[in-house]
């Protein structure tokens, strides 16, 4: 049975090897510039158990995917370009989500468990990752516009309400 519960500092090691598998996958599938420079950041991980907001996805006691839910306003979603947001009614967002390329659905898994959490979900894509494009607009997402990461690049912004 496929559990998703949050992440905890024992946790962090299996993280990490799922978010480098997901940095491969993304190269191999023509996104060499999302997370490039070791991100995300371990930081950011150790910053998700810290603040609650980290989960992993496991089954038979094996972590196999990891994502963050982070409840309110976020602030690279203040700004957006080539667009906006619907409505600025209260929100969620998904930010580093990946699977160790042993089960599929990860991305849907998550959804179903971030349903139960908040009625409006914000997560942004790198223009080159095809495969979460396609997985976004399959699952209910309507693109919104452009905002920039931390580092100044720009990302697909995506929302859906439930």
């Amino acid at each position: 049975m496929i559990t998703i519960r949050k992440t905890t500092a024992e946790d962090i090691p299996r993280v990490l090897e799922i978010l480098a598998y997901a940095r491969d996958f993304m190269r191999a599938s023509g996104n060499p510039n999302q997370w490039q420079d070791n991100r995300p950041d371990p930081g950011l991980v150790y910053e998700d158990v810290e603040k609650g907001q980290g989960y992993v996805m496991e089954e038979d006691g094996r972590i196999f995917g990891t994502f963050a839910l982070v409840m309110g306003d976020d602030p690279t979603y203040a700004h957006i370009e080539d667009g906006a947001w619907p409505d600025n009614d209260p929100y969620s967002t998904i930010h580093r989500i990946a699977g160790d390329g042993t089960h599929k659905g990860v991305f849907e898994k998550c959804l179903e468990f971030c349903d139960t959490q908040t009625d409006i979900l914000r997560i942004d894509t790198h223009i080159d990752n095809k495969p979460m494009l396609h997985l976004l607009e399959k699952t209910g997402f309507v693109r919104c516009g452009v905002i920039y990461v931390d580092n100044g690049t720009p990302r697909e912004a995506f929302y859906r309400r439930k």
